[in-house]
């Protein structure tokens, strides 16, 4: 299983990480024993919200924030007085904002429990009204902004299909001028070079009942060859006017836009190497490929997020299409008609196939001569 590489953290993860560390910074000069260990555990575990929403493994996603929140509830109710409670609602936000359901009511959960445990241990339930007050409203805002991201990206995906559909229509337009290019190309030049190479097989066939002499009988048949090549260019022209083939790709990228219509989940795309034109065949098997791993994976892991990286590598294509489903999935018991489908066009081509679980969901993994 590949490894993808350690990136540099994005703003998001940033804020993320400032809205907790610096709280933390704040409650060390009040600290006892018992604080300092909760805020050098705090430290310790805010260092992956830096990264926490590029994680691929889901339960590592879900229990840092939650921990986060723990630990920081915990030195809130020890330190009232201390920032704690602004490490502790902004994780509660993201988690809001970016988890599924069961994250956000354990964090609510250990909100209301950090709230209480403070009431009840200062007596100050008048002040935790408030704080429930608060708490309410960071979730509705979270809540709110959630379904806002989520209005966008739908808007964006609803965008890139109109998109793609002017885009098949003038393709239509562009690939019906072609054919009747193709037609007209097909029966005044093809027919003629094909009737021109009949002539000069009959010339020759008389030339030589006639006697006549070698030199004359060899540049008839060099005649008759070249009418022959001509005949067979025209027609792969012909063919070539005839197709309109969509680049690997764009059909790939296309796949991916649909799969992330249908199930919401994120797939991407990452093209390596240089790309350039594929002989159709292994540009088919590179598309019939994503096609059925994305079938996979609907039926067999939902929603899951998938990675697909199209790498161009010298005299090979590989191909790697990878869902995220958060735990090893179990071994296949036997290959389904698709990818035995998928393994005998890959053997055609002298390519390799490869498909199993990998450490968070399914790999697929192909190379074909190009």
């Amino acid at each position: 299983m590949t490894t993808r590489p350690v990136t540099f953290p994005r703003a998001q993860g940033w804020l993320r990480w400032a809205l907790v560390a610096v709280p933390m910074v704040a409650a060390m000069p009040r600290a006892d024993l018992r604080t300092w260990l909760l805020i050098g555990l705090t430290l310790v575990l805010s260092i992956p919200l830096l990264w926490i929403h590029d994680a691929r493994v889901r339960p590592l996603t879900m229990a840092l924030p939650l921990a986060v929140i723990a630990s920081t509830g915990a030195l809130w109710v020890l330190l009232p007085s201390s920032w704690a409670s602004v490490a502790m609602f902004s994780t509660t936000f993201f988690v809001v904002l970016r988890q599924s359901t069961l994250p956000i009511v354990l964090a609510v959960a250990l909100d209301v429990a950090a709230i209480t445990a403070g009431a009840a241990r200062y007596d100050v339930w008048k002040g935790a009204l408030s704080t429930y007050a608060v708490l309410a409203v960071i979730v509705l805002m979270g809540l709110n902004r959630r379904a806002r991201l989520a209005r966008i990206e739908q808007t964006e995906l609803a965008l890139a299909r109109a998109q793609t559909a002017n885009e098949e229509h003038a393709r239509a337009a562009a690939l019906a001028e072609r054919t009747r290019i193709a037609r007209e190309l097909h029966d005044v030049l093809a027919r003629s070079l094909a009737g021109l190479a009949l002539n000069l097989q009959g010339a020759r066939l008389m030339l030589v009942r006639d006697g006549a002499s070698p030199d004359a009988v060899a540049q008839i048949e060099r005649a008759q060859t070249l009418a022959s090549e001509g005949l067979a260019e025209a027609r792969k022209a012909v063919a070539a006017l005839r197709e309109d083939a969509v680049g690997v790709e764009r059909a790939i990228a296309d796949l991916l836009a649909a799969y992330r219509l249908d199930s919401g989940a994120r797939a991407d795309l990452e093209i390596k190497g240089e790309p350039r034109d594929l002989d159709p065949s292994a540009g088919t098997a590179l598309v019939r490929a994503v096609q059925e791993a994305l079938a996979n994976t609907r039926k067999h892991a939902a929603q899951a997020e998938v990675d697909v990286t199209l790498h161009y590598a010298k005299g090979s294509v590989e191909l790697t299409v990878a869902d995220r489903q958060g735990r090893r999935p179990p071994a296949a018991p036997a290959a389904g008609y698709g990818l035995r489908g998928m393994g005998e066009r890959v053997a055609l081509l002298d390519g390799r196939l490869e498909s199993g679980p990998g450490e968070d969901g399914w790999r697929i993994h192909l190379t074909v001569p190009a």
